[in-house]
């Protein structure tokens, strides 16, 4: 685990300085450490994008039946490495990446329940999952990431 974790982390680190690089290495104005992370509803996946390179792709849970998750285009509004909702009984909601409202990214311990609709509206990620988004969020910043969000 510790060694799949490091790798992760690296690769990270390598988009992060890549994209550094061509922000400050050439003379054009590149619009470098850019995140984009999609959500597919239909899927069940959220792909997230480093400078337009593809570099991870995870399970998700979004809303249920009952509880739509807002598709579009948004940016984070803020975080928090652990939330309670005050809406839903105080569930955790660690490594939170709020972009609409109540609604954010966040890890979930059921896990089981990932690839399948199951939430309250919110984006679900596996933990670990969670953490690196996060991480990457914090990283690069808030302006420099788009959480897309199509049916």
């Amino acid at each position: 685990m510790h060694t799949a974790i490091s790798a992760k982390l690296i690769n990270i680190a390598a988009a992060a300085l890549t994209g550094a690089a061509l922000l400050f290495g050439s003379g054009a104005a590149h619009a470098a450490n850019k995140i984009v992370a999609r959500v597919s509803l239909s899927q069940q996946i959220m792909e997230v994008s480093v400078d337009g390179r593809p570099t991870f792709a995870w399970k998700v849970s979004t809303g249920d039946r009952a509880h739509v998750t807002p598709t579009g285009s948004f940016k984070p509004t803020r975080m928090h490495e652990m939330w309670y909702s005050k809406k839903y009984d105080n569930a955790p909601m660690p490594h939170s990446v709020f972009f609409s409202g109540g609604y954010a990214v966040h890890a979930t311990y059921a896990i089981k329940r990932l690839g399948q609709p199951a939430s309250h509206g919110c984006v679900r990620l596996h933990p670990d999952n969670a953490a690196d988004f996060y991480q990457l969020v914090e990283t690069f910043g808030a302006t420099n990431t788009s959480i897309v969000i199509v049916k």
